[in-house]
């Protein structure tokens, strides 16, 4: 296994980016990498770090404003090679099928709950660890 996973988290609000750290942890489950964190504030930073490279899993704030977290997951699957999983944190369980037009890998709902995002989490880390084996 990688010693670090890295995860990129963009969300407008410094409490929600916080709140996925804090759900994280060190790790989201014992038999995934350590995450570190790059946190994006906007869209331009979001495809600067994406272009970067070395980006595991986004995490994207579907509230964010003035760009949503789904038109960016939308717009990096269509714009970025081999674009990394996306988890997509959604305003309301009823905003799931938004969440599949963006092309999203998994969706939790906002605020962040902590067992539920680090399962999604580290699901979407065995996954992209499954495919780099």
């Amino acid at each position: 296994m990688q010693a670090t996973a890295t995860v990129l988290v963009y969300s407008d609000n410094a409490g929600t980016r916080e709140q996925v750290r804090l759900a994280t942890g060190r790790r989201p489950a014992p038999d995934v990498p350590v995450v570190e964190f790059v946190e994006c504030a906007t869209l331009p930073a979001v495809l600067r770090e994406l272009e970067r490279g070395g980006i595991d899993v986004c995490v994207l704030d579907g509230e964010s404003s003035p760009v949503g977290g789904m038109g960016v997951c939308r717009q990096i699957k269509d714009e970025i090679f081999q674009c990394p999983p996306v988890l997509l944190l959604i305003g309301r369980p009823q905003d799931a099928w938004l969440a599949t037009w963006s092309r999203a890998e998994a969706a939790v709902t906002l605020p962040v709950e902590p067992v539920e995002f680090a399962s999604a989490l580290a699901s979407l880390l065995r996954q992209k660890h499954a495919l780099s084996v």
